[in-house]
Parts: structure tokens; sequence; C-alpha cells
């Protein structure tokens, strides 16, 4: 009840017609930041952050987050639409939701984003306030050990679940995990593969990589098919429908929702690489539930053709993951993401020092900002989901306008988040091995979570075995990283007996075949 009566005090701060105003604001350019390729809501708070030094606390930090739940409806926009998602967290939804939008069914697939999107919003943010406790308990059961075994789960469950070869995904992996190693090494301080560019140094920037293999990698792949697929994307869309979900696809989406929100949930709370392992833990449960169904003859499996629960799960996953990071914020000073880490300096602007005490030194501002969160968020579905069939008038767009202006503002989100030539040469080449990818059925995903998830592994595994003085038992001591393992074990072990059968079937299929022609050439 005491919950309830702070929360409804929050309530009362934030529907101030002043800060209703600061939310819608924030709500409209996050989502119009987040649909630009190379941009996406990290980099909407740090361009808004030198604005707000005039305005109270209370009314900067909701404009902060509604900007944050308004950029990742606007990343998921473009990857349904483009196949170019604005961010790393939309990176899952754009595998079904793009094939969905190439189906006539854009305007669905954004709806079922657009609700998505609040559920996760709405219930991880109830999660935060009235179990911020269990949260901060959950952040600090977590060691070196335990991140690097999630950071490996990560990698082997993208691998096996993208890629429809093991070997490709392997592949796929290796290239992110050789991108991810270019700098200065954060233990020795020496430089690696940087070629004595002073530019890369820091590394190869992950919104780089996003850009080129994603937005880039996919214009020179539509390019070099212009003359085969025609010249415009309206004649793979001859309709865009309605955004209403019809009833059979609500009782598909449904339970895909409820499973994203077991994903995200805990995720948020641990710096494990932001929404990029929840998203495609729940893309690949929802499609190895569906190849499950469709074995027993239930329904056919769609995945691959624009199933509805590869769109619907993710969704769910990256907004409650980004609500449960602001409670680690909150709660702990814990960033668990890029954006939070510029909350974090933009409350350290304001002289103060998010963590346990926050909760009593500033009660005020936490619970109005709590209470924004669910206004954010309804915001964000009035706005959004009666405009999914405008947002769909894009892919009327001739598509040499459309990728024109795809690659124009993708050089200039890159140019814009580091200044530097060398990162525009990346960019190029970035593009050129994202196309060569897709010629190859080489999955881009893998690449992605190698990229975003290899020095966090990297760091967490030497500090794990120096704090073990060398002893690779390190890495299993404790009952979370046994658990994670065994995971993983299992999960391998059901993907080899999976594709043995699979292999075995279609053996015995052929050889089936084979004698049929036989009998009928005697």
């Amino acid at each position: 009840m005491e919950t309830l009566g702070l929360l409804g005090g929050g309530f009362a701060a934030a529907l101030t017609p002043e800060n209703l105003l600061w939310a819608l604001v924030g709500v409209v350019l996050g989502t119009a930041v987040g649909v630009l390729p190379g941009l996406g809501s990290a980099m909407a708070v740090a361009l808004l952050l030198p604005v707000t030094f005039k305005l109270d606390p209370t009314g900067a930090f909701i404009m902060f987050t509604a900007v944050y739940y308004g950029g990742l409806f606007g990343d998921s926009t473009t990857s349904i639409l483009m196949n170019t998602p604005g961010n790393s967290s939309a990176i899952a939804t754009a595998i079904e939701g793009h094939k969905m939008a190439l189906k006539g069914r854009a305007s669905q697939a954004l709806a079922t984003s657009a609700i998505g999107a609040f559920v996760g919003a709405v219930v991880s943010t109830a999660v935060v306030a009235f179990f911020s406790g269990v949260i901060i308990d959950i952040a600090l059961r977590f060691g070196p050990a335990e991140y690097f075994a999630l950071a490996v789960f990560a990698f082997l469950a993208t691998s096996a679940v993208v890629a429809q070869s093991m070997v490709r995904g392997l592949i796929a992996l290796s290239i992110g995990l050789s991108l991810a190693m270019v700098g200065i090494d954060s233990q020795s301080g020496a430089a690696r593969f940087t070629l004595g560019i002073p530019s890369l140094f820091e590394g190869v920037s992950i919104i780089t990589v996003t850009v080129g293999l994603l937005a880039l990698g996919e214009v020179l792949h539509v390019a070099s098919r212009v003359h085969r697929g025609g010249g415009r994307t309206a004649e793979l869309l001859r309709t865009t429908g309605t955004p209403w979900l019809s009833v059979r696809d609500l009782k598909r989406a449904v339970p895909a929702w409820i499973r994203g929100l077991g994903f995200g949930l805990p995720f948020g709370a641990v710096p494990a690489g932001g929404s990029e392992i929840p998203t495609f833990l729940a893309y690949g449960t929802e499609r190895k539930l569906s190849q499950l169904r469709a074995r027993r003859g239930k329904r056919p499996d769609e995945f691959g053709e624009g199933a509805i629960e590869g769109v619907a799960a993710p969704e769910a996953a990256a907004s409650a993951t980004a609500g449960t990071a602001m409670g680690a914020l909150l709660g702990l000073g814990l960033p668990t993401s890029a954006t939070a880490a510029i909350m974090l300096a933009a409350f350290q602007q304001y002289g103060m020092q998010p963590g346990p005490l926050l909760f009593e030194r500033n009660a005020d501002l936490v619970w109005a900002l709590l209470a924004s969160l669910f206004i954010g968020s309804v915001m964000l579905l009035i706005l959004n989901l009666p405009f999914a069939p405008l947002w769909a008038k894009l892919l009327l767009i001739p598509r040499r306008y459309l990728y024109a202006g795809i690659t124009g503002f993708a050089v200039l989100g890159v140019y814009a988040s580091s200044y530097s030539v060398i990162e525009l040469w990346l960019l190029i080449l970035l593009g050129l091995l994202g196309f060569m990818m897709r010629r190859y059925s080489i999955p881009v995903a893998p690449v992605l979570i190698a990229v975003i998830l290899g020095p966090l592994a990297e760091t967490e595994l030497r500090r794990a075995l120096a704090i073990g003085q060398g002893d690779v038992g390190a890495l299993f001591a404790g009952p979370i990283t046994i658990g994670i393992y065994t995971v993983i074990l299992a999960a391998v072990a059901l993907v080899a007996v999976a594709r043995m059968r699979s292999a075995r079937r279609s053996r015995t299929e052929a050889g089936s075949e084979s004698a049929e022609k036989t009998e009928v050439g005697g």
C-alpha cells in the first residue's frame, strides 16, 4: 500500500500540463530519431542532454524516458519496413517483421510491435515499482564468471537459432569476434589489429558495424537484384491492411508477448549487453516452438516467411529489458545499456547519484519518473497504433529513392556519431561484407551479437581467471554458472538430435522417391 501511495504521488507530479508536454515531445522525438538508421534512443538522449540544462530535473528526466521508449518503437519501424534496424535491439524483429511487410502485412507487423512494446513497458515498469528490491538482489548476484557464461550462452544460441547451418552461424560468429578484437586491449593497453590507424584505437563503433552490415548491406543487396524484383516496393505490397489484429493473430501473439516478457524482465537488471540476448532468445524460442507444432501437425511453420510470433516475442522482450534496466539504474546506479549510461551522466549533471539512497533522497523525482514511464507507454500506443498504415506508406516510395534516402541517413548517422572519415571507409567495407554475407547465406545477427558482447566476454573471462588465480574451475564455481552451462549443454544436445533426425528423415524420403522412380522405370 505504501508503494501504491508513492506511485500515486508520482502520477500527480507527472500529470501536470508541463510534464505531459515534455513526455509528448520526448515520445515524438524518440520515434522520429529511432526511425533513422544509425541513430537511435541513445543518440537522441545524448543530443538532448545539453538542451535540458534549464529544465527542472523532473521535466528533464520525464522527457529522457519518453525519448528512450519512443526510440525503441522507431527502431522497430525501420526494421519491419526496410529491414534496416535503427538500433541493435530491433535486429531480431527485422527477421520476421520485414517478411510480414513483404507479404502485405506491414500494418499488422507494426501493430504487433507497438502492442508488444506497450505490454513490455507497462509490465516491466510495474515490476520495477513493486519489486525493485528483488531486481537489485538479482543484479548483485552476478560476477565475472556469470557474465561470461551469459555471453557464451548468447553466442551459441544465436549461432544455432538464426542460422539454418551451424557452420555458417559459427563463421558469422568468428567474423564478429574478429571485429570485436580491434582496438586497445582493456587489460594490457596494447593496440590490437589497428594497422597503426589512431581512429581504430577505440575499436570499431557498433553504430558503424550495425549500419554497415544491416542498412548498407541491404541497400547493395537490393541494388544487385533490382532488375529481378521490379523497381517499386509497392509491387510486392499490394495492400497494407489495417493496424487492427484479427482474432487469429491475437491468439498467436498473446502467448508470444508473455514468453517475451519472461526473457526480457530479468535481463534488464544485469549488464550483459542490453536487449540483444533476450530478444534473440525470445525469437529462438518461438522458432523452436513453431517447428515443434509443425512436426505435430498442428500448424505449418511460418518462420522465414513472416511469422507474427517472431515480431511479438522480441518486441515484448526488448521493451521489458528497457524497463527493468531503468530499475537497475535507479536502484543500483548500474547502467545496463548505452541509453542508461547517458542517463546516468544526466543524473550526475543534476548532482544526483542513482543507487539505493536515491529512493530516499529524491523520492519525488523517482516516483514521478516511474509514473512517466506508464504515461509515455500509453502515449506511444495512442500515437503510433492508428498511424501504422501511414508508416507502411513509406514502402510505396520507389526503391531508388527509398534506398538512396536510407544510404544518406546511414552515412549521416555514422559521421555524426564519430566525425571520422575512417568510420565512413569502414562503413563501405562493412556494407560490402554485409552484401557478400547475404550472397552466400551467412547470417548477420551472430556478427552483431559477437561485436556487442565480445569485449564483455573477454573482459569478464580475464577477470574471472584473475580472481581464481588462473584456475579454470573458477568459471564453474557458482550455482548460476553451473545452471547456465547445463542449459547450454542441454540445448546443444537437443539441436544435435533434432538435426540428426532431420537428416535421417531426408535420407528416408530420398530413398523412397528413388525406389518409386525405379518401380516406374521398371
